[in-house]
């Protein structure tokens, strides 16, 4: 058996050599005076030789026990050449990645895909709220009593959903590290029933009777604001979407309309609402993303078609009056309604909710418990953008499209209904001509 005297006193040859040790190893010693450790074993009846490192970076007291360490690969049945291999490419002996460090390279990796905004506002959250607790920590040392603990003091300052974006995003860094091959226990699963629930959903204050409705859009047409604004008022009550949706919509997104020919058949009219501005205004954060289609009814093509009289030279349908590269403001129509005496009454969220109930109870006075109610009542969550409950992301992306003939059906009879007497939008754009006479 070798020495560690007989190792380092061993010099360069003119020819390479080596010195035996025991049990299949020895140093190789090379012309240059290079000196490595090799084991010599026998695998699949084929003789290996397996370089286990150099001296003197490797003493010969290491070299014994990486030795012993392939024979017990051996024994197991595995050439211990591959485990080498593998230690190589991959990493041997590296210190247990901390939770900041691979959230950070989880992070990095999805910056591509999402939009700036929400990039930043995913690191902020971990940087603020996880990292200064359980950045330090090796994953596999973080389990779900200490997770709890990040979020109950999360949870106790009232940022309820805040905490459970937190557990979604420490789920989602769990299973980058996984994928890996960490084989780690993800303690952000299955703990959903330890959180606090979510609050109820903000309910807007919404007008929900035809007569109520019919006097407030009388009330905005005539009011002295700008044409602009009274009108992208009266387009979120026809279409009863989003108020961000109207804010930011833009003439390309409109199809159907021949704006040369006002006298033009336009009942294929649609508003298709893209799917990355469908994920701004809901703060979707997955990549399962949806255009909306928005079917038109005659009235909102006649708002259209006279609102492009004043802002077809913009971008954006409804242009703020100092910019025509901005849309109307965040508070335009809410402010429209607060002078009108509606404070309180109705906001341009609530247009969603009057939708919502008067067609549903129309609905079920039409079709009682005909089968048919069931459809009414999906297609106008579909309306909405909402998804019906039960319904998976490929029927709705299926659905959308299949049932458009019925939607505008529906459009056009609640267009019918809040608009019956309503001035017309020329005359809306007239208004404030008339009065400066």
């Amino acid at each position: 058996m070798l020495t560690d005297k007989a190792v380092r006193a061993a010099a360069a040859r003119e020819k390479a050599y080596k010195l035996a040790d025991s049990r299949g190893l020895h140093l190789h010693i090379a012309v240059s005076g290079h000196k490595s450790w090799r084991y010599k074993y026998r695998f699949d009846k084929k003789e290996r030789l397996l370089t286990l490192g150099a001296y003197p970076e490797l003493s010969l007291a290491d070299a014994r026990e990486k030795r012993d360490e392939a024979k017990k690969i051996l024994r197991a049945g595995r050439d211990p050449r591959h485990r080498a291999t593998r230690n190589r490419l991959v990493g041997q002996n590296e210190p247990a990645a901390s939770f900041e460090n691979v959230a950070r390279e989880w992070h990095a990796l999805q910056i591509d895909r999402w939009k700036p905004v929400h990039a930043n506002d995913v690191i902020t959250s971990l940087e603020r709220d996880v990292f200064p607790h359980l950045g330090a920590m090796p994953l596999d040392e973080i389990d779900k009593p200490l997770l709890l603990s990040i979020l109950r003091k999360i949870e106790n300052r009232g940022a309820i959903e805040t905490a459970r974006r937190i557990k979604q995003r420490v789920a989602a860094i769990y299973r980058f590290a996984n994928a890996k091959g960490a084989k780690l226990e993800n303690p952000a699963t299955d703990i959903n029933d330890a959180l606090k629930p979510l609050p109820p959903s903000k309910r807007y204050p919404a007008l929900t009777k035809i007569d109520e409705i019919r006097t407030l859009i009388g009330d905005i047409d005539r009011a002295g604001a700008s044409p602009v604004n009274r009108l992208a008022g009266r387009l979120l009550a026809l279409t009863a979407q989003r108020p961000g949706m109207v804010r930011f919509m833009e003439w390309e997104d409109i199809t159907g309309i021949d704006w040369g020919d006002s006298s033009s058949e336009s009942g294929t009219a649609l508003w298709k609402v893209p799917a990355e501005k469908i994920k701004q205004e809901l703060q979707l954060r997955s990549d399962e993303a949806f255009e909306h289609p928005v079917p038109l009814s005659a009235q909102a093509v006649e708002a259209l078609r006279a609102v492009r009289w004043l802002t077809g030279r913009s971008p954006f349908v409804f242009p703020g009056a100092r910019s025509g590269l901005k849309p109307i403001s965040e508070n335009a129509i809410g402010y429209l309604y607060n002078r009108e005496g509606y404070k309180g009454l109705h906001v341009p969220h609530g247009w969603r909710s009057s939708f919502s109930t008067i067609m549903n109870e129309q609905a079920e006075r039409d079709l009682g418990s005909d089968v048919r109610l069931l459809a009414d009542r999906m297609i106008i969550d579909l309306m909405l953008a909402h998804t019906p409950k039960g319904m998976s992301a490929s029927e709705l992306r299926y659905n959308r499209a299949a049932y458009m003939p019925r939607r505008r059906e529906l459009a056009q009879r609640w267009a019918d209904m809040i608009l019956e007497g309503a001035i017309t939008p020329e005359e809306i754009i007239d208004s404030p001509r008339r009065k400066r006479r």
